[in-house]
């Protein structure tokens, strides 16, 4: 149960979507954020690297409502599924995915200890693979912004759902019709 009353059954509306319903206000520009961040079209990055950097970030925050949630909305996007997301959760250096994303990876890891993480030279190295000062910025905000969804699910202490298999059902939801549709 979480830390709060949210008033609505929370295994019908485990994790983030239960503080959502109970707090619509915020609701609506928290989710017009992801869309904009993770379903929205993007000239370079896929939807399913987008859902894989916060899935990632959220792992490292253990979180494990956004990190299961965003790691099964990444599996539903990329041609590796969940056997290469777990691969970029384990070691993102290691995973069969291009040198660009690894760096890229390696920004967010450096964002979720603390933006001042982030160097010149980890941005010269996702430079020198390719990455554009878009991609930079959008690795960088997904990060940050993953944290404070982490923080935030965490921190109201939700409950997660009671069936496993309400992500890949979440994630085919959301790769169709993303996150305001």
């Amino acid at each position: 149960m979480a830390h709060i009353d949210l008033g609505l059954d929370e295994t019908q509306y485990p994790g983030i979507t239960g503080l959502m319903r109970f707090r619509p206000e915020t609701a609506a520009p928290l989710n017009a954020l992801a869309e904009a961040l993770l379903h929205a079209p993007h000239p370079s990055l896929t939807a399913g690297e987008r859902e894989l950097i916060a899935a990632y970030v959220s792992g490292l925050n253990e979180c494990t409502f956004c990190c299961e949630s965003h790691s099964a909305f990444a599996a539903e996007q990329l041609d590796g599924g969940m056997p290469l997301v777990l691969q970029v959760r384990q070691d993102p250096a290691t995973a069969e995915v291009s040198a660009k994303l690894q760096a890229l990876l390696h920004i967010a890891g450096a964002v979720q200890k603390t933006g001042r993480a982030v160097t010149p030279k980890l941005v010269e190295a996702a430079r020198s693979e390719g990455a554009t000062e878009l991609e930079i910025h959008d690795t960088v905000l997904i990060a940050a912004a993953f944290c404070m969804y982490n923080r935030y699910v965490d921190g109201l202490g939700t409950q997660l759902p009671e069936e496993p298999t309400a992500f890949e059902q979440r994630a085919r939801q959301i790769k169709a019709n993303g996150y305001v549709g």
